[in-house]
């Protein structure tokens, strides 16, 4: 297996505040990466990082080869990156189908394929982005990423605050993206079991720093070093 994502020593945050420190990390071709840790570890600003989106201090970014470091957001997009920020960022004034045309890039996902894997968006292709309910908006906001054709999906926290049919919907769907489609992700989620079911590696972050690093099923079969990890209290 090749390797896709290579991350070295980097150190980044917002303006002089330096909150990843010394972050190391890679993912090969097809994998999946849970990103895992308490609130406030690190774990988004390291996505964003990722996607151009903090000041970065140090280190360095290798994405199929390409230095993503030293590129701007939408470069960074057009070298590989999809991402699915935690506000999820569609455009509310457009409709369903204008959100995914608007960023399309050629290659083997297009609205069309968005509307199979999720057929909610197929029957309100033509409503606003603000008549949307939340699992549809962060339906909208996954097929906005994938139809810009990504070797890297990005997922910060895709669950969050849904109701349990749609969160089962969009793990049958990420599990489908990556394991069906073989497309790279990583993924920050505070339902650490899930996503580890549907993982290769897993790391957690503590204070900014990487505190472990495994596979996603050696984890997954330690929960109690899991709890211990993500401080929580049995």
């Amino acid at each position: 297996m090749s390797e896709l994502l290579k991350v070295e020593q980097l150190r980044a945050g917002y303006g002089e505040a330096v909150v990843l420190h010394d972050v190391s990390l890679a993912l090969g071709e097809g994998q999946t990466l849970a990103l895992l840790g308490r609130n406030g570890t690190g774990k988004t600003t390291l996505i964003n990082t990722l996607a151009g989106a903090t000041r970065q201090h140090g280190g360095t970014i290798a994405l199929g080869g390409v230095a993503l470091h030293k590129l701007p957001s939408h470069e960074r997009a057009a070298a590989g990156i999809g991402w699915v920020p935690q506000e999820r960022n569609i455009f509310k004034s457009l409709t369903v189908h204008e959100n995914l045309t608007a960023v399309q890039r050629p290659g083997a996902w297009t609205p069309e394929r968005v509307y199979q894997m999720f057929p909610r968006l197929a029957e309100r292709k033509g409503n606003l982005g603000t008549q949307l309910s939340g699992g549809e908006q962060q339906m909208l906001a996954m097929g906005r990423a994938l139809v810009v054709n990504p070797k890297l999906l990005l997922l910060d926290e895709p669950l969050e605050g849904l109701a349990p049919i749609i969160v089962n919907e969009l793990l049958r769907a990420i599990s489908r993206i990556t394991r069906e489609e073989g497309l790279s992700a990583i993924i920050v989620e505070q339902h650490p079991q899930a996503i580890l079911a549907i993982s290769d590696r897993a790391v957690v972050l503590d204070h900014g720093t990487v505190v472990h690093a495994d596979t996603a099923a050696a984890l997954r079969a330690s929960p109690e070093l899991l709890d211990r990890l993500l401080g929580v209290a049995r």
